[in-house]
């Protein structure tokens, strides 16, 4: 094609059209000058971006945790809707509110606190303490350093530190408590009395009154549209290892790797810590520092934890002496590190300043770095060399089905027999989905997709988690389709005699509840129905009483002291009840235990705290210039 456009241009043709070309070209070039370049970001907070990366990180975080949470039930779809994408960002842009508050006021999250939460994650505990060796080979799982994760540690808190801090200021005095446990308490005196089901006098449905109603309510009568599949699987339970590890594999794994069995050498640390804020002026540090060099001068091991519990300003470890544990190296902030490491045994530092503030650091002892055998560890060495293996031969088999499906698309068959794979058929099931594999949400996705039910191709590779993994094709499709009138007529006619029945009873309940309004006694109302009263004498919230009417009794406003509040209330059986409240009482407070009323008051503080700080990061982007850029979303 282009040999015969080079024919063709020749000459002074080809000049002019040369010209127009190049004339085009440079003014496309220049716009590009002229005209907006389009945000990398999602949204803007101030003069911080959330990037598109950082976005589809949360998203991807989100996504995996519920995976997690839901196994097989889990639809991945959700997470592709504009409403969840919308809410994700939105919670992204209340975090970096309330991270720019921390910056604006200066709080921020001391090494500590990232410590102890890491001591705390129970993932790196062994016998209830922390355990460095899980700590490391956790790190090493996730292709982590320390830094990197203290660094998302330090983050996450940031995020709840004003939250906490409304919290833990947010008092609930005793006056709120008792009025609140008074409503969850309060005691209501009610009557009540079912109404007789009337008789139904018009009882005849003509065939044009059952052809309406059917036409009507025809969406009630369609048989949903559903397919069955046929499918070849992986699941990487079930393939066999080629061979055990060998005892020559299972050394070098362990020499390879010889670093996640050591024990590293470890020091038992005290210190004492005076705060320096952040926005400390020149004569605060002077002062902060020159109090902790008075008390490394006077301390000295026989009185360290008493000074510790009397002048350290760590709240984590004052009361316990200034204790800190056994640390490893690379565990504290550097300037900590480097301190603590180059002390000896019973030696007490000069002031060390970090981002807290200034340690005094006192080096209770030392113990060796410690490596465990071959011989111990051989077994955990198996398992993690058999797991790598199946994992291996997961990859390895689903990738080849993968590609052979996809290379033969309107066939599972040539996939079969390559890889000597059953082909399996499922049952007949709906968009609602079915029973084992056909319940998985992902499996019910791309059994309905376009390109597998009406392309006629093969699917993708499904991942239903677990190393189990299947390719699908559509076996047999059958339409949504309503069910004919002949076949449903009964169940219409039924229907539309209940209609008329339940016209009746409202009817004959908004009568009644006519009379009780218009003064009518209600024990002579029910006598006159044929009904029978039944009397609750300070009936509470979870009471005895059928829903419907507790429900109700509860919504009544108070009655006068002579006129009780009335309610016609539907059953939600097919009957309606009057309802008569008589009497409001506040609940006895006296019978409420003191654990329930401290508990009561946490809950309140925290449901306050809550609200004020949804109610100050609303305020907060009022004040904030936030940008959107949902094309990238």
């Amino acid at each position: 094609m282009l040999q015969a456009m080079r024919n063709k241009m020749h000459g002074w043709p080809s000049i002019i059209v040369l010209g127009l070309a190049v004339l085009a070209m440079s003014l496309f070039g220049m716009e590009s000058y002229f005209t907006s370049r389009d945000d990398a970001f999602v949204a803007k907070v101030g003069k911080h971006e959330i990037s598109q990366n950082a976005y589809q990180d949360r998203i991807n975080q989100l996504r995996q945790q519920a995976s997690a949470e839901q196994g097989e039930h889990f639809d991945s779809s959700i997470f592709e809707k504009p409403e969840m994408k919308q809410r994700v960002l939105d919670a992204m842009i209340d975090q970096q509110l309330l991270l720019q508050v921390n910056d604006d006021w200066g709080m921020r999250v001391s090494d500590q606190a990232v410590r102890d939460y890491i001591a705390g994650i129970p993932a790196f505990q062994v016998n209830g303490q922390f355990d460095a060796i899980s700590y490391r080979a956790w790190l090493a799982s996730q292709r982590k350093t320390p830094d990197m994760f203290e660094s998302e540690i330090r983050s996450s808190l940031a995020i709840q530190l004003l939250p906490d801090a409304i919290n833990d200021s947010t008092i609930v005095s005793d006056v709120q408590v008792d009025h609140f446990l008074s409503l969850l308490t309060q005691r209501r005196d009610l009557r009540y009395f079912l109404l007789p089901r009337p008789t139904l006098t018009d009882n005849q449905v003509s065939d044009a009154q059952i052809e309406a109603w059917y036409k009507a309510h025809l969406a009630d009568y369609m048989n949903p549209e559903q397919v069955s599949v046929k499918y070849i699987e992986v699941n990487g339970a079930d393939l066999p290892l080629e061979a055990a590890p060998s005892e020559d594999d299972l050394k070098k794994r362990y020499a390879d790797e010889k670093q996640r069995f050591v024990q590293p050498e470890q020091r038992l640390v005290s210190h004492i810590l005076i705060n320096v804020a952040t926005n400390a002026t020149p004569e605060q540090q002077k002062a902060a520092l020159a109090k902790a060099e008075k008390i490394a001068v006077e301390a000295n091991p026989g009185d360290f934890a008493k000074l510790a519990e009397q002048d350290s300003q760590d709240l984590g470890s004052k009361r316990q002496g200034g204790d800190l544990g056994w640390l490893e190296k690379g565990v504290t902030n550097p300037a900590f590190d480097a301190a603590l490491f180059a002390l000896q045994k019973n030696q007490i530092s000069k002031p060390v300043l970090s981002s807290d503030g200034y340690h005094i650091i006192w080096l209770r002892d030392v113990r060796s770095g410690e490596s465990k055998p071959f011989e111990e560890v051989r077994d955990q060495l198996v398992k993690e060399a058999s797991a790598a293996e199946r994992d291996r031969r997961y990859n390895e088999v689903a990738g080849k089905m993968s590609d052979n499906t996809y290379q033969n698309p309107t066939s599972l068959e040539p996939a079969s027999v390559a890889l000597n794979l059953p082909i399996k058929a499922t049952a007949l099931f709906a968009r609602t989905g079915g029973e084992g594999l056909t319940a998985n949400p992902k499996l019910i996705a791309a059994a309905f997709s376009d390109d597998v039910l009406v392309q006629g191709n093969n699917s993708g590779l499904v991942d239903l988690g677990n190393n189990h993994s299947v390719v699908i094709h559509v076996d047999k499709h059958v339409p949504a389709a309503a069910r004919p009138l002949a076949e449903v007529r009964a169940d219409v006619q039924k229907k539309i005699l209940n209609e008329r029945i339940a016209a009746l009873e409202k009817k004959q309940a908004d009568d009644a509840l006519a009379r009780l309004h218009k003064g009518e006694a209600m024990p002579a109302l029910a006598t006159s129905m044929g009904a029978t009263i039944t009397s609750v004498s300070e009936a509470v919230r979870h009471s005895e009483v059928p829903a419907p009417l507790l429900t109700q009794a509860f919504l009544l406003p108070h009655p006068t002291a002579d006129k009780a509040q009335f309610a016609a209330v539907d059953m939600q059986d097919g009957t309606f009840a009057l309802l008569a409240l008589d009497k409001v009482q506040g609940g006895d407070l006296s019978k409420v235990p003191p654990e329930q009323r401290e508990s009561l008051r946490q809950q309140m503080a925290q449901a306050y705290g809550s609200e004020t700080t949804r109610e100050l990061v609303e305020l907060l982007k009022t004040k904030a210039e936030i940008k959107l850029n949902k094309a990238r979303m």
